[in-house]
């Protein structure tokens, strides 16, 4: 990089290393390199929650696809007796639905703090359980950082 002659050229050259300082830092995010993550996702703990949740299918991930089901299905014409089935399965598949979730959610947050204690007892682990929970709720090719395990404990592989 040449030294720049002119104000204008000087702020051109700043604005491109700006951006290529972004730009690798958002590659480093998505790969999941510790040193780029926003504070709330570094860290052993926050690592061993991830790991957790993403080594699990859990009821929280399919959540959002299941409710639009379920409400695309409301929304069919279907004759009037079968209607009537329809939407009672509705009316009754969307509490349970949630219900699923939030005591799966409560299990993973009160399972993910007692591993954490007891891998890493003398860390902070204000807040890991709730991370959990909502990473758990998440679907699972939204989450960020990415998974870098798929479920069943293994780990991802590597893309070329």
């Amino acid at each position: 990089m040449t030294a720049p002659s002119n104000r204008k050229e000087a702020y051109k050259q700043a604005r491109e290393r700006d951006r290529l300082l972004r730009e690798r830092a958002r590659e480093g995010m998505l790969r999941g390199e510790e040193k780029y993550l926003p504070a709330r996702d570094r860290g052993p703990v926050r690592k061993l929650a991830r790991d957790f949740v993403d080594s699990r299918r859990l009821p929280g991930q399919y959540f959002l696809p299941a409710v639009l089901l379920i409400m695309l299905a409301s929304m069919v014409p279907f004759p009037p007796d079968i209607r009537r089935w329809v939407l009672t399965l509705y009316t009754m598949s969307l509490p349970l639905v949630m219900v699923l979730v939030i005591v799966s959610s409560f299990y993973v947050a009160g399972r993910v703090k007692k591993v954490a204690a007891e891998k890493y007892p003398g860390e902070n682990l204000k807040g890991v359980g709730f991370y959990a929970a909502m990473r758990s709720s998440q679907i699972r090719r939204l989450r960020f950082p990415k998974p870098t395990v798929l479920p069943g404990g293994k780990p991802v592989p590597v893309k070329k």
